[in-house]
């Protein structure tokens, strides 16, 4: 594109900051180094879970334990700010009632964003760096199942990852039989009894699905669709965490609900349903 009365615009690259996730960087180096960011910024060494939490689900972190330090997650290496509202942009770290730490994710990077899948699992990587063996992953998504309400809370039993892409590079073969930890299920369910479980499967937005690819999705075995997760749970396994995933339906899916979709309807979804479902997460936190 040419501004009116100039030439064409030349982008100088030394312009453009290089991203530390970019290029040949070992993305498990650069994740060391935002864990030591973390743990000058928070004044706290080694965080025992973490929580990355989606849409509806941010008020949980109020409800965990205290709140020792608060960093945005621009002043943490690989970190960018959110691109989504509903998202805080900042993390958190919380001195537990039990004496853990949990550490707080409220900057996900969607692989929509175009910026790559190590850029989507860094804050999975780093957390595992700062010493996490337990990873929540919390998302907002669409129902297939037509017995879900919109506000409903929904355990992550499988994922189905239709990205075309992996946050593993090279001849890294990891097994994903179990990659939803039965045990975090039991005792999430001990907790609550009603709650009900499926197969997430992680489309490439950020478009929202059609009513044909829901389903197709609702064919190959999925009951969940969004734009999230199943990536970053990859890369949790990859990096010995033990993974619980929850989904909140903030709306039934394309062709399951009969009226268009949109973020508002997300954003209020969560909002109408978060002082519940944060509790929730609040229990099963303490439980670990």
């Amino acid at each position: 594109m040419e501004e009116a009365g100039a030439g064409p615009r030349v982008e100088r690259m030394s312009e453009t900051p290089t991203h530390p996730l970019d290029g040949a960087a070992d993305p498990f180096e650069v994740a060391r180094t935002a864990a030591a960011d973390i743990a000058r910024a928070t004044g706290v060494a080694h965080h025992d879970i973490a929580l990355t939490l989606g849409s509806g689900w941010a008020k949980a972190a109020d409800l965990i334990g205290e709140t020792t330090a608060e960093v945005p997650a621009t002043e943490i290496t690989g970190f960018s700010a959110s691109a989504v509202v509903g998202h805080t942009g900042s993390i958190r770290s919380i001195a537990l009632p039990s004496g853990k730490n949990a550490l707080v994710i409220g900057a996900r990077t969607h692989y929509y964003e175009g910026h790559g899948v190590r850029r989507v699992v860094h804050s999975v990587r780093t957390a595992a760096a700062t010493g996490a063996r337990t990873m929540i992953l919390t998302n907002g998504a669409g129902g297939i199942k037509e017995t879900w309400t919109p506000g409903s809370p929904v355990l992550i039993s499988d994922h189905i990852n239709l990205t075309a892409d992996s946050p593993l590079e090279g001849a890294t073969f990891i097994d994903l039989t179990d990659l939803y930890s039965a045990r975090l299920r039991e005792l999430a369910k001990g907790i609550d009894p009603s709650l009900d479980e499926g197969v997430y499967t992680q489309f490439r937005g950020p478009h929202y699905e059609t009513p044909a690819e829901v389903q197709m999705a609702k064919a190959m075995g999925g009951h969940i669709v969004g734009m999230s997760t199943a990536l970053e749970a990859i890369a949790a396994r990859e990096a010995g965490m033990e993974v619980l995933g929850m989904s909140l339906i903030t709306n039934l899916a394309a062709g399951i609900q009969t009226t268009p979709l949109s973020h508002q309807e997300v954003l209020q979804a969560g909002r109408d349903a978060e002082g519940a479902i944060s509790q929730l997460l609040a229990r099963i936190v303490a439980a670990l």
